[in-house]
């Protein structure tokens, strides 16, 4: 057997697994084939020679094709529910099935209201038990950065399953909320702030923000409401992927982005983000 025909091999025993990676990255049977074609192009052009784990060398690269795909799909498209009507439009109905029963139905279109680097953290982690410090590289983040990114994904995936849209009357609640968090840390208000906190609330920052900014990862509602109180001077109100929060930009450029998660009127989460790269890809309005 030639050398290319021993690759090929090596590669089919891989195929069913990246393909099983690549379809719930993408939610699609159709490009999932295409990731899994492009990975066979790129182990082919590269060879196998210097690979000591080829199925992790192999799902990495799946992977990375599928960020850059997720990434595309999301430039063409603006709103997250057409893309994700989008994306399965034209689907085999049989393909489908065996991809909602896999995952859920309702997760398949909160999925898709993920960014393309949140969605591929908490596929790799979460369903192939992928850890993150081999998942960082592939979204260009520290393993902790990396991990966050989960965090915040299961939040979102957790609060939308019942309805992967907020309606109008949850998103004005989230904004009174917002708002009114804002004004008491910027007058110093802990005990307004200790109201509007759920008791279990977490707050979580990435490694620029705590570098930058002095911030600390912290749990519980009086450490959040220290961590708070008599700050946010310098932060206004925005619109983060559709959902509101603060953003913080001298200038104009946002430098610092608060998402929160909310829950019966009460803040269950709140993170802050301060790496250019992850801010790049929300949709902000301020």
């Amino acid at each position: 057997m030639d050398e290319q025909g021993w690759l090929a091999e090596q590669f089919d025993e891989h195929r069913a697994h990246l393909r099983a990676v690549s379809q719930r990255l993408l939610g699609s049977a159709h490009e999932a084939d295409d990731a899994v074609q492009e990975t066979w192009l790129r182990l082919s052009r590269t060879g196998a020679g210097e690979v000591e784990n080829l199925r992790g060398w192999l799902t990495t690269v799946a992977s990375r094709v599928c960020l850059d795909m997720l990434r595309a799909r999301k430039a063409r498209r603006e709103a997250p529910m057409e893309a994700a009507l989008d994306a399965h439009a034209g689907e085999d109905p049989q393909e489908y099935a065996v991809l909602a029963d896999s995952l859920g139905a309702a997760l398949l279109v909160v999925l898709d209201t993920l960014s393309p680097a949140q969605r591929l953290v908490l596929v790799l982690h979460d369903i192939f038990g992928v850890p993150f410090q081999d998942i960082g590289p592939i979204v260009g983040r520290s393993t902790d950065a990396a991990k966050m990114m989960a965090s915040r994904a299961r939040h979102l995936v957790r609060t939308s399953h019942a309805d992967t849209r907020a309606g109008p009357a949850d998103a004005n609640r989230q904004h009174r909320l917002v708002e009114a968090f804002l004004a008491a840390s910027r007058r110093g208000d802990f005990a307004g702030l200790l109201e509007l906190l759920h008791p279990d609330v977490a707050f979580e920052a990435d490694a620029v923000a705590v570098k930058a900014g002095g911030f600390a990862a912290v749990r519980g509602a009086r450490g959040v409401a220290e961590q708070f109180n008599g700050r946010a001077q310098g932060a206004q109100p925005a619109l983060i992927d559709g959902t509101p929060g603060l953003v913080w930009a001298p200038g104009g450029t946002a430098r610092g982005v608060f998402r929160f998660v909310t829950v019966d009127d009460r803040i269950v989460l709140i993170e802050l983000v301060a790496e250019p790269d992850q801010i790049a890809e929300m949709r902000l309005a301020f």
